[in-house]
């Protein structure tokens, strides 16, 4: 795969003006509002330049639409798929607080309040409970086996 034909871009994510982690959606997005505005029989551009810039175009949208080929570009140009995990270059570490400062009362970080909806599902599930014994012993009682 070669590089796209105008050196001011530095790769093909570049030339369509879309992050190397783009959807495909995004790319057929920026693929096709940049053929509309450099397409040679659309454009204000001089027909040469502009089918240099077109060309170029549709180059770099054959080889990152199709996903073995894009992945191939990938390696090509150093961009690695694989999520890795790494802290935002401004984060800051908390510094940690002393006991008498802690901002909860619960020992557990995980201990925690119930939710409404965690609340509401739990009494639901109790009224339920309930109900089934109560129409359990409401027959028993009907039938006189109680």
């Amino acid at each position: 795969m070669s590089n796209p034909v105008n050196n001011q871009y530095q790769n093909y994510y570049d030339l369509l003006g879309v992050h190397a982690s783009a959807s495909a959606i995004e790319i057929r997005r920026a693929y096709r509002e940049l053929s509309k505005k450099y397409h040679p029989d659309t454009t204000t551009l001089a027909k040469a330049k502009a089918t240099v810039k077109f060309q170029a175009l549709n180059e770099a949208y054959a080889t990152i639409s199709h996903p073995e080929r894009r992945s191939v570009y990938d390696l090509e140009i150093g961009y690695s798929r694989v999520f890795a995990i790494q802290s935002p270059p401004q984060f800051q570490t908390l510094k940690p607080r002393p006991d008498k400062y802690r901002p909860s009362a619960y020992l557990d970080p995980t201990d925690r309040p119930l939710s409404a909806g965690e609340i509401f599902a739990l009494f639901m599930l109790i009224a339920t409970f309930l109900g089934c014994l109560i129409l359990a012993i409401t027959i028993g009682i009907v039938r006189g086996e109680l």
